[in-house]
């Protein structure tokens, strides 16, 4: 027997089929957000990309993790859309925060932080999330994040912060105008990924102390906001989870050492700690 799990952000799904030894196969599928997509969208992608991968395996449980999941509504419509696939199976659904939390903490307490394209946190008792520090998206927060910091890349480039190495790499890289810009953050779809994809300039250009500064005040931003609100945070680990958190993990760390907190565990993603939970 095995069990499916699915960890779902906006723009990519990863799904996991996992029996009691070891995961047996993974695949990967467009991101399933029910802010984007309706029922019948949800039920022909796992209907099409993911029944075809797995239907050979005798799976008895579904584990679905993703955005926009908190709101109780979204989860029903997700749970229908999936049993309509996979009919007579036990499907659970829940949000993208308390995979986090399961992944990193297990069934320990602790603090989960996300810092991906987004960023957000929680204070989990080992069973459940008791506290979460609002998350208002990449235009009012997600400090910390991709998107966070993609965007103060860019404000330095078009206030012309950067000094001159820094803005010819930024060109020779990118070839982008302000014009460019201005309409991919304001009028294309997804500009939280397109400013997320400026992190990659900040690791290829770490040691230039502009670039070390847009880090660590962007993630000193993400502590300063939310983690040290949890007074929880000097009891227990922190741990996090995404490419930031995990890009970064030398400043992460020493921002845990500076506010005198535990650094707990770095995932680049939740499913490795996702399989460790569901399997115990």
């Amino acid at each position: 027997m095995a069990i499916l799990i699915a960890d779902s952000g906006a723009t990519k799904c990863e799904w996991c089929v996992v029996d009691k030894r070891k995961a047996k196969k993974t695949i990967f599928t467009m991101g399933i957000s029910p802010y984007f997509l309706n029922s019948a969208q949800v039920e022909d992608i796992v209907r099409r990309e993911v029944f075809p991968a797995v239907n050979r395996y005798k799976i008895e449980a579904i584990y679905y993790y993703g955005t926009g999941c908190k709101n109780p509504a979204n989860r029903t419509m997700i749970r229908k859309a999936i049993q309509r696939v996979f009919p007579g199976i036990e499907v659970t659904v829940d949000n993208d925060l308390m995979g986090a939390a399961r992944a990193v903490c297990l069934d320990g307490k602790g603090i989960a932080c996300i810092l991906g394209t987004g960023s957000n946190s929680c204070y989990y008792n080992g069973k459940k999330i008791v506290k979460n520090s609002p998350g208002l998206g990449y235009v009012l927060g997600d400090e910390g994040s991709g998107a966070y910091l993609g965007k103060k890349v860019l404000q330095y480039y078009l206030y012309e912060t950067f000094d001159e190495e820094l803005k010819y790499r930024f060109e020779e890289q990118y070839k982008l105008t302000s014009v460019d810009i201005l309409d991919k953050v304001y009028k294309q779809p997804l500009p939280n990924k397109f400013l997320a994809g400026f992190t990659l300039f900040l690791a290829e250009n770490r040691g230039h102390y502009m670039i070390e500064n847009i880090i660590e005040d962007g993630l000193n931003d993400f502590f300063f906001q939310h983690v040290i609100r949890y007074n929880e945070s000097w009891k227990y680990p922190i741990h996090f989870v995404g490419g930031v958190a995990s890009g970064f993990r030398d400043v992460v760390r020493d921002l845990c050492s500076s506010y005198e907190l535990e650094m707990g565990t770095i995932l680049q993603n939740p499913m490795e700690g996702l399989i460790k939970y569901h399997k115990s």
